[in-house]
Protein backbone atom coordinates (compact mmCIF):
# COMPACT_ATOMS: atom_id res chain seq x y z
CA UNK A 1 0.00 0.00 0.00
CA UNK A 2 2.88 1.89 0.30
CA UNK A 3 3.05 2.75 -3.26
CA UNK A 4 -0.66 3.58 -3.72
CA UNK A 5 -0.51 6.74 -1.69
CA UNK A 6 1.69 8.89 -4.08
CA UNK A 7 -0.85 7.15 -6.85
CA UNK A 8 -3.31 8.46 -5.33
CA UNK A 9 -1.51 11.88 -4.89
CA UNK A 10 -0.22 11.91 -8.27
CA UNK A 11 -3.73 11.41 -9.38
CA UNK A 12 -5.75 13.77 -7.50
CA UNK A 13 -2.95 16.50 -9.51
CA UNK A 14 -3.22 15.39 -12.67
CA UNK A 15 -7.42 15.64 -12.32
CA UNK A 16 -7.16 18.82 -11.02
CA UNK A 17 -4.83 20.03 -14.00
CA UNK A 18 -7.11 18.67 -16.33
CA UNK A 19 -9.91 20.79 -14.20
CA UNK A 20 -8.31 24.17 -14.16
CA UNK A 21 -6.84 23.71 -18.12
CA UNK A 22 -10.39 24.06 -19.53
CA UNK A 23 -11.15 27.22 -17.68
CA UNK A 24 -9.15 29.96 -19.16
CA UNK A 25 -11.02 28.91 -22.17
CA UNK A 26 -14.65 28.91 -21.23
CA UNK A 27 -15.76 32.29 -21.80
CA UNK A 28 -14.47 32.26 -25.50
CA UNK A 29 -15.30 28.83 -26.02
CA UNK A 30 -19.12 30.20 -24.69
CA UNK A 31 -19.41 33.23 -26.45
CA UNK A 32 -18.12 31.22 -29.90
CA UNK A 33 -21.04 28.30 -29.57
CA UNK A 34 -23.48 30.04 -28.25
CA UNK A 35 -22.90 32.81 -30.94
CA UNK A 36 -23.28 35.82 -28.40
CA UNK A 37 -21.21 38.37 -27.13
CA UNK A 38 -22.84 38.45 -23.06
CA UNK A 39 -22.49 35.44 -21.38
CA UNK A 40 -22.67 36.84 -17.58
CA UNK A 41 -25.72 34.36 -16.60
CA UNK A 42 -24.81 31.66 -19.05
CA UNK A 43 -20.97 31.30 -17.55
CA UNK A 44 -22.40 31.46 -14.06
CA UNK A 45 -25.27 29.12 -15.07
CA UNK A 46 -22.41 27.00 -16.38
CA UNK A 47 -19.97 26.64 -13.47
CA UNK A 48 -23.33 25.69 -11.17
CA UNK A 49 -23.91 22.96 -13.32
CA UNK A 50 -20.73 21.58 -11.99
CA UNK A 51 -21.06 22.19 -8.84
CA UNK A 52 -24.73 21.00 -8.81
CA UNK A 53 -23.70 17.42 -10.29
CA UNK A 54 -21.09 17.23 -7.68
CA UNK A 55 -23.26 18.35 -4.56
CA UNK A 56 -25.82 15.03 -6.11
CA UNK A 57 -23.58 12.47 -7.20
CA UNK A 58 -20.41 12.66 -4.45
CA UNK A 59 -22.37 10.84 -2.10
CA UNK A 60 -23.71 8.42 -4.36
CA UNK A 61 -19.97 7.94 -5.13
CA UNK A 62 -18.44 7.40 -1.81
CA UNK A 63 -21.73 5.42 -1.08
CA UNK A 64 -20.86 3.09 -3.93
CA UNK A 65 -16.90 2.71 -3.19
CA UNK A 66 -18.31 1.73 -0.02
CA UNK A 67 -19.74 -1.22 -1.05
CA UNK A 68 -17.99 -2.31 -4.57
CA UNK A 69 -14.42 -0.59 -3.76
CA UNK A 70 -12.13 2.32 -4.18
CA UNK A 71 -10.48 0.93 -6.88
CA UNK A 72 -13.29 -0.05 -9.77
CA UNK A 73 -15.76 3.64 -8.68
CA UNK A 74 -12.34 5.60 -8.79
CA UNK A 75 -11.59 3.75 -12.22
CA UNK A 76 -15.09 4.25 -13.95
CA UNK A 77 -14.92 8.22 -13.02
CA UNK A 78 -11.72 8.94 -14.71
CA UNK A 79 -12.56 7.07 -18.16
CA UNK A 80 -16.09 8.90 -17.62
CA UNK A 81 -13.88 11.83 -17.47
CA UNK A 82 -11.68 11.20 -20.52
CA UNK A 83 -14.69 10.35 -22.63
CA UNK A 84 -16.42 13.35 -21.43
CA UNK A 85 -13.79 15.43 -22.40
CA UNK A 86 -13.30 14.88 -25.85
CA UNK A 87 -17.07 15.03 -26.46
CA UNK A 88 -16.73 18.80 -24.97
CA UNK A 89 -13.77 19.37 -26.94
CA UNK A 90 -16.25 18.83 -30.26
CA UNK A 91 -19.44 20.25 -28.72
CA UNK A 92 -21.00 22.00 -31.16
CA UNK A 93 -23.93 23.33 -29.73
CA UNK A 94 -23.88 25.65 -26.25
CA UNK A 95 -26.87 22.50 -25.21
CA UNK A 96 -23.97 19.83 -25.63
CA UNK A 97 -21.85 21.35 -23.95
CA UNK A 98 -23.61 22.23 -21.12
CA UNK A 99 -24.42 18.58 -21.04
CA UNK A 100 -20.71 17.82 -21.24
CA UNK A 101 -20.57 20.00 -17.97
CA UNK A 102 -22.69 18.32 -15.62
CA UNK A 103 -21.24 14.51 -16.89
CA UNK A 104 -18.23 16.64 -15.98
CA UNK A 105 -19.22 17.27 -12.42
CA UNK A 106 -20.27 13.63 -11.90
CA UNK A 107 -17.11 12.33 -13.04
CA UNK A 108 -15.59 15.02 -11.32
CA UNK A 109 -16.85 13.63 -8.03
CA UNK A 110 -14.14 11.16 -7.54
CA UNK A 111 -11.80 13.39 -5.13
CA UNK A 112 -14.95 11.77 -2.79
CA UNK A 113 -13.26 8.25 -3.42
CA UNK A 114 -9.72 9.35 -3.19
CA UNK A 115 -9.90 11.01 0.27
CA UNK A 116 -11.65 7.41 1.38
CA UNK A 117 -8.75 5.75 0.13
CA UNK A 118 -6.78 7.82 1.93
CA UNK A 119 -8.51 7.22 5.05
CA UNK A 120 -8.76 3.60 4.30
CA UNK A 121 -4.80 3.23 4.40
CA UNK A 122 -3.66 5.87 7.18
CA UNK A 123 -3.18 5.36 10.41
CA UNK A 124 -5.79 7.51 12.07
CA UNK A 125 -3.27 9.99 13.90
CA UNK A 126 -1.30 10.96 10.47
CA UNK A 127 -4.88 11.34 8.33
CA UNK A 128 -4.66 14.62 8.70
CA UNK A 129 -1.13 15.08 7.56
CA UNK A 130 -2.20 13.52 4.48
CA UNK A 131 -5.87 15.31 4.41
CA UNK A 132 -3.26 17.94 4.46
CA UNK A 133 -0.69 16.36 1.21
CA UNK A 134 -3.85 15.48 -0.65
CA UNK A 135 -4.99 19.01 -0.87
CA UNK A 136 -1.89 20.25 -1.57
CA UNK A 137 -1.62 17.67 -4.46
CA UNK A 138 -4.89 18.99 -5.83
CA UNK A 139 -3.75 22.81 -4.96
CA UNK A 140 -0.78 22.33 -7.45
CA UNK A 141 -2.49 20.79 -9.93
CA UNK A 142 -5.25 23.51 -9.76
CA UNK A 143 -2.06 26.00 -10.24
CA UNK A 144 -0.61 24.53 -13.05
CA UNK A 145 -3.64 23.85 -15.20
CA UNK A 146 -4.70 27.33 -16.34
CA UNK A 147 -1.57 28.42 -16.91
CA UNK A 148 -1.31 25.41 -19.65
CA UNK A 149 -5.00 26.06 -20.26
CA UNK A 150 -4.28 29.83 -21.26
CA UNK A 151 -1.37 28.81 -23.35
CA UNK A 152 -2.80 25.88 -25.51
CA UNK A 153 -5.96 28.17 -25.83
CA UNK A 154 -3.67 30.68 -27.89
CA UNK A 155 -3.15 27.87 -30.71
CA UNK A 156 -6.92 26.66 -30.29
CA UNK A 157 -9.93 27.28 -28.27
CA UNK A 158 -10.74 23.76 -27.67
CA UNK A 159 -7.45 22.62 -26.98
CA UNK A 160 -7.39 22.51 -23.53
CA UNK A 161 -10.45 19.76 -24.07
CA UNK A 162 -8.12 17.62 -26.00
CA UNK A 163 -5.12 17.93 -23.14
CA UNK A 164 -7.40 17.30 -20.18
CA UNK A 165 -8.93 14.45 -21.97
CA UNK A 166 -4.85 13.19 -22.32
CA UNK A 167 -4.77 13.74 -18.62
CA UNK A 168 -7.21 12.06 -17.45
CA UNK A 169 -6.40 9.06 -19.58
CA UNK A 170 -2.62 9.15 -18.32
CA UNK A 171 -4.26 9.53 -14.79
CA UNK A 172 -6.83 6.08 -15.80
CA UNK A 173 -3.48 4.17 -16.64
CA UNK A 174 -1.39 5.15 -13.79
CA UNK A 175 -4.23 4.13 -11.42
CA UNK A 176 -5.59 0.86 -13.78
CA UNK A 177 -1.52 -0.40 -13.49
CA UNK A 178 -0.50 0.83 -10.17
CA UNK A 179 -3.48 1.04 -7.75
CA UNK A 180 -4.66 -1.80 -5.88
CA UNK A 181 -8.01 -1.99 -3.69
CA UNK A 182 -7.34 -1.21 0.25
CA UNK A 183 -7.88 -3.94 1.72
CA UNK A 184 -10.20 -2.47 4.42
CA UNK A 185 -13.10 -1.44 1.27
CA UNK A 186 -12.85 -4.13 -0.47
CA UNK A 187 -16.85 -5.70 -0.36
CA UNK A 188 -17.59 -3.40 2.84
CA UNK A 189 -20.88 -1.64 3.29
CA UNK A 190 -24.17 -2.18 2.45
CA UNK A 191 -25.90 -2.22 -0.66
CA UNK A 192 -26.19 1.75 -1.43
CA UNK A 193 -29.08 3.34 -2.00
CA UNK A 194 -29.36 5.23 -5.93
CA UNK A 195 -31.42 8.38 -3.69
CA UNK A 196 -28.31 10.70 -4.19
CA UNK A 197 -29.97 12.79 -1.05
CA UNK A 198 -29.91 9.07 0.84
CA UNK A 199 -26.00 9.35 2.23
CA UNK A 200 -27.54 12.76 3.47
CA UNK A 201 -29.95 12.00 5.42
CA UNK A 202 -27.36 8.66 6.88
CA UNK A 203 -25.42 11.31 7.92
CA UNK A 204 -28.25 13.36 9.82
CA UNK A 205 -28.57 9.70 12.07
CA UNK A 206 -25.45 10.49 13.98
CA UNK A 207 -25.47 13.09 16.46
CA UNK A 208 -21.43 13.21 16.70
CA UNK A 209 -21.03 14.14 13.27
CA UNK A 210 -23.78 17.02 12.97
CA UNK A 211 -21.64 19.46 14.92
CA UNK A 212 -18.46 18.84 12.93
CA UNK A 213 -20.22 19.06 9.56
CA UNK A 214 -21.70 22.49 10.73
CA UNK A 215 -18.36 23.33 10.92
CA UNK A 216 -17.20 22.15 7.60
CA UNK A 217 -19.78 23.88 5.68
CA UNK A 218 -18.87 27.23 7.71
CA UNK A 219 -15.46 26.55 6.63
CA UNK A 220 -16.53 26.17 2.97
CA UNK A 221 -18.40 29.06 3.26
CA UNK A 222 -16.07 31.71 4.49
CA UNK A 223 -13.62 30.27 2.16
CA UNK A 224 -15.85 31.07 -0.73
CA UNK A 225 -14.91 34.29 -0.21
CA UNK A 226 -11.25 34.95 -1.46
CA UNK A 227 -12.38 33.02 -4.78
CA UNK A 228 -15.12 35.32 -5.21
CA UNK A 229 -14.02 38.86 -4.84
CA UNK A 230 -9.88 38.71 -4.57
CA UNK A 231 -9.65 39.83 -8.22
CA UNK A 232 -12.30 42.01 -7.53
CA UNK A 233 -11.39 43.65 -4.80
CA UNK A 234 -7.75 43.83 -5.60
CA UNK A 235 -8.87 46.02 -8.29
CA UNK A 236 -11.25 48.00 -6.60
CA UNK A 237 -9.09 49.05 -3.63
CA UNK A 238 -5.61 48.44 -4.89
CA UNK A 239 -6.45 49.43 -8.34
CA UNK A 240 -3.90 46.38 -8.96
CA UNK A 241 -3.39 45.35 -12.68
CA UNK A 242 -4.21 41.40 -14.25
CA UNK A 243 -0.23 40.89 -14.15
CA UNK A 244 -0.92 42.24 -10.11
CA UNK A 245 -3.72 39.89 -9.87
CA UNK A 246 -2.07 36.97 -11.90
CA UNK A 247 0.62 36.99 -9.52
CA UNK A 248 -1.04 37.44 -6.41
CA UNK A 249 -3.49 34.00 -7.17
CA UNK A 250 0.14 32.07 -7.96
CA UNK A 251 1.95 33.02 -4.88
CA UNK A 252 -1.77 32.47 -2.81
CA UNK A 253 -1.80 29.08 -4.63
CA UNK A 254 2.07 28.03 -3.82
CA UNK A 255 1.48 29.20 -0.09
CA UNK A 256 -1.71 27.60 0.55
CA UNK A 257 -0.11 24.22 -1.12
CA UNK A 258 2.85 24.92 1.58
CA UNK A 259 1.00 25.29 4.26
CA UNK A 260 -1.11 22.05 3.80
CA UNK A 261 1.33 19.90 2.78
CA UNK A 262 4.10 20.78 5.41
CA UNK A 263 2.56 22.48 8.11
CA UNK A 264 -1.00 21.22 8.47
CA UNK A 265 0.13 17.37 9.31
CA UNK A 266 2.59 18.53 12.15
CA UNK A 267 0.49 20.73 13.91
CA UNK A 268 -1.89 18.35 13.80
CA UNK A 269 0.09 15.61 15.25
CA UNK A 270 1.89 17.75 17.82
CA UNK A 271 -1.28 19.81 19.17
CA UNK A 272 -4.26 17.59 18.07
CA UNK A 273 -6.78 17.90 15.41
CA UNK A 274 -9.18 20.53 17.54
CA UNK A 275 -5.96 22.59 17.92
CA UNK A 276 -4.99 23.03 14.80
CA UNK A 277 -8.56 23.72 13.28
CA UNK A 278 -8.90 26.90 16.01
CA UNK A 279 -5.34 27.84 14.87
CA UNK A 280 -6.47 27.92 10.83
CA UNK A 281 -9.98 29.50 12.42
CA UNK A 282 -7.83 32.46 14.25
CA UNK A 283 -5.13 32.96 11.56
CA UNK A 284 -7.94 33.18 8.86
CA UNK A 285 -9.84 35.83 10.88
CA UNK A 286 -6.99 37.41 11.39
CA UNK A 287 -6.08 37.71 7.87
CA UNK A 288 -9.90 38.79 6.65
CA UNK A 289 -10.31 41.52 9.20
CA UNK A 290 -6.53 42.96 7.87
CA UNK A 291 -7.45 42.67 4.58
CA UNK A 292 -10.69 44.38 4.91
CA UNK A 293 -9.17 47.43 7.09
CA UNK A 294 -5.87 47.54 4.26
CA UNK A 295 -5.35 50.44 2.43
CA UNK A 296 -2.38 49.79 0.69
CA UNK A 297 -2.15 46.59 -1.82
CA UNK A 298 1.48 45.50 -0.62
CA UNK A 299 -0.66 44.35 2.85
CA UNK A 300 -2.71 41.83 0.73
CA UNK A 301 0.80 39.97 -0.40
CA UNK A 302 2.27 40.51 3.58
CA UNK A 303 -0.96 38.83 4.42
CA UNK A 304 -0.21 35.77 2.48
CA UNK A 305 0.87 33.12 4.85
CA UNK A 306 -1.49 34.09 7.51
CA UNK A 307 -4.10 33.71 5.01
CA UNK A 308 -2.39 30.18 3.80
CA UNK A 309 -1.84 29.19 7.59
CA UNK A 310 -5.91 29.05 8.04
CA UNK A 311 -5.92 26.54 5.13
CA UNK A 312 -4.34 23.82 7.86
CA UNK A 313 -8.00 23.98 9.47
CA UNK A 314 -9.58 22.05 6.88
CA UNK A 315 -7.48 18.71 6.78
CA UNK A 316 -7.30 18.83 10.62
CA UNK A 317 -11.20 18.96 10.72
CA UNK A 318 -11.72 15.98 7.96
CA UNK A 319 -9.21 13.95 9.99
CA UNK A 320 -11.19 14.52 12.70
CA UNK A 321 -14.48 13.31 11.22
CA UNK A 322 -13.11 10.32 9.70
CA UNK A 323 -12.85 9.09 13.48
CA UNK A 324 -16.18 9.52 13.90
CA UNK A 325 -17.14 6.76 11.77
CA UNK A 326 -16.05 3.34 11.01
CA UNK A 327 -14.23 2.02 7.89
CA UNK A 328 -16.88 0.97 6.57
CA UNK A 329 -18.58 4.12 5.97
CA UNK A 330 -15.79 6.27 5.01
CA UNK A 331 -16.78 6.14 1.78
CA UNK A 332 -20.08 7.57 2.37
CA UNK A 333 -18.55 10.15 4.42
CA UNK A 334 -16.20 11.89 2.33
CA UNK A 335 -19.23 11.80 -0.40
CA UNK A 336 -21.34 13.71 1.98
CA UNK A 337 -17.96 16.23 2.95
CA UNK A 338 -17.75 16.46 -0.82
CA UNK A 339 -21.20 17.31 -1.50
CA UNK A 340 -21.08 19.75 0.80
CA UNK A 341 -18.32 21.91 -0.44
CA UNK A 342 -20.29 21.68 -3.79
CA UNK A 343 -23.44 23.46 -1.80
CA UNK A 344 -20.90 25.62 -0.88
CA UNK A 345 -19.51 26.27 -3.92
CA UNK A 346 -23.16 27.33 -5.36
CA UNK A 347 -24.48 29.22 -2.95
CA UNK A 348 -21.18 31.35 -1.33
CA UNK A 349 -20.57 32.93 -5.00
CA UNK A 350 -23.92 33.89 -5.49
CA UNK A 351 -24.31 35.48 -1.97
CA UNK A 352 -20.54 36.92 -1.60
CA UNK A 353 -21.13 38.63 -4.76
CA UNK A 354 -24.30 40.19 -4.49
CA UNK A 355 -23.59 41.54 -0.89
CA UNK A 356 -19.96 42.89 -2.42
CA UNK A 357 -21.71 45.17 -5.09
CA UNK A 358 -24.12 46.29 -2.74
CA UNK A 359 -21.56 47.22 -0.22
CA UNK A 360 -18.47 48.14 -2.20
CA UNK A 361 -19.38 51.43 -2.65
CA UNK A 362 -19.91 52.18 1.29
CA UNK A 363 -17.00 49.60 2.73
CA UNK A 364 -15.48 47.64 0.40
CA UNK A 365 -14.63 45.30 3.36
CA UNK A 366 -17.37 44.36 4.67
CA UNK A 367 -17.61 40.71 3.14
CA UNK A 368 -14.44 39.76 4.80
CA UNK A 369 -15.56 41.11 7.92
CA UNK A 370 -18.44 39.05 7.47
CA UNK A 371 -17.01 35.98 7.22
CA UNK A 372 -14.44 36.66 9.97
CA UNK A 373 -17.81 36.83 12.14
CA UNK A 374 -19.18 33.60 10.95
CA UNK A 375 -16.32 31.66 11.81
CA UNK A 376 -17.98 32.63 15.46
CA UNK A 377 -20.69 30.11 14.99
CA UNK A 378 -17.69 27.42 15.06
CA UNK A 379 -16.98 27.76 18.69
CA UNK A 380 -20.80 26.70 19.77
CA UNK A 381 -20.03 23.73 17.16
CA UNK A 382 -16.74 22.73 18.61
CA UNK A 383 -18.52 22.81 22.09
CA UNK A 384 -21.34 20.58 21.27
CA UNK A 385 -18.97 18.11 19.41
CA UNK A 386 -17.35 17.82 22.82
CA UNK A 387 -17.74 13.93 24.60
CA UNK A 388 -20.65 15.08 26.86
CA UNK A 389 -19.03 14.38 30.49
CA UNK A 390 -21.78 12.29 32.81
CA UNK A 391 -21.68 12.75 36.74
CA UNK A 392 -20.07 9.18 37.11
CA UNK A 393 -17.14 10.59 34.52
CA UNK A 394 -17.08 13.90 36.44
CA UNK A 395 -16.52 12.17 39.65
CA UNK A 396 -13.83 9.80 37.98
Amino acid sequence: MKRAYPVVLMAMMLDAAGIGLIMPVLPGLLREVGHIKEIGWIFGTFLAAYAAMQFLVSPLLGALSDRYGRRPVLLISLAGATIDYLFMAFAPTLPLLFAGRMIAGITGASMAVASAYIADITPEDQRARRFGHLSAAFGVGFIAGPALGGLLGEIWLRAPFLAAAALNCLNLTLAFFLLPEPERARGAGETPSLNPLAPLRWALTFPALLPLIGVFVVLGLVGEIGGTIWVLYGQDKFGWSVLTVGVSLTLFGLFHAGAQGFVAGPISERWGEKRALLIGIAADSAAYVSIALATQGWVAFALLPLFCLGGIGAPALQSLLTARVGEDHQGRLQGVLASMSSLASMVGPLVISMTYFHTRSVFPGLVWIAGASLYLLCLPLLAASLPRRTPATAAE
